[in-house]
């Protein structure tokens, strides 16, 4: 794991969306098809501005959540509504979008159909990451009913996370799928989670998620 400091948050945005936008182009040189996958949530906002107007072949990009809550689409709590509005328009307006949630369909069951759909693009080829101050990260959470079997080594592509904090069930990509990105970014922004990520590099998984996923990890931090 490496982490990368920026003097503000504007130019880690440019810095990162560079950065991804090249290694997008990279995959695309020896891959037909390549899969970004991206979290929800305020933080990666100013990225998708500036990575949706890169001159790529965005039609051959696949891009999805890490994780999404089972809302619509529409709702003000999807990261599908974040991500249609701040990552797939411009020129990557014409990238496909691969949803981990079917509105209407029980969570639990629907996963054999959203796992259907995911197979054919994995491994990732890039992966950004955001993380909580309580270490969880993607809709991996400390202490949710079913964590130990999302983050072992041979754990499905997807999991049902729920927990008494959250008011809806999430889907989330298991962390092998999250590990197994071919790069992996994770953008956080001020003190509090800079010092959650330090006590994560001590804490095995089930305590701290986003440790499962920092080998060969670049951190990109401002305040």
């Amino acid at each position: 794991m490496k982490i990368k400091d920026y003097a503000d948050r504007d130019m880690l945005a440019i810095n990162v969306a560079n950065q991804l936008a090249g290694e997008l182009e990279a995959a695309l040189l020896h891959d037909e098809t390549v899969a970004l996958a991206v979290p929800g949530g305020t933080t990666p906002g100013p990225v998708f501005d500036v990575l949706c107007a890169a001159d790529l072949e965005w039609d051959r990009v696949r891009v999805l959540p890490t994780d999404e809550r089972c809302v619509p689409a529409n709702h003000e709590r999807s990261n599908e509504r974040l991500i249609r509005d701040r990552l797939l328009t411009n020129r990557a307006s014409v990238a496909q979008y691969v949803p981990l949630y079917v509105p209407g369909t029980n969570p639990d069951a629907a996963l054999p159909e959203i796992e259907s759909l995911i197979a054919p693009i994995l491994p990732l080829s890039v992966l950004v990451l955001g993380m909580g101050e309580d270490m969880h990260t993607a809709s991996l959470f400390p202490g949710m009913d079913g964590l130990e079997a999302a983050l072992d080594s041979h754990a499905p592509t997807l999991a049902v996370a729920r927990t008494e904090v959250q008011p809806e069930p999430r889907i989330t990509l298991s962390a092998p799928v999250l590990d197994g990105a071919l790069s992996k970014h994770l953008i956080i922004f001020g003190a509090a989670k800079r010092e959650s990520l330090e006590r994560a590099m001590s804490l095995p998984p089930e305590e701290a998620p986003i440790a499962a996923v920092t080998s060969g990890l670049t951190v990109h931090w401002a305040e």
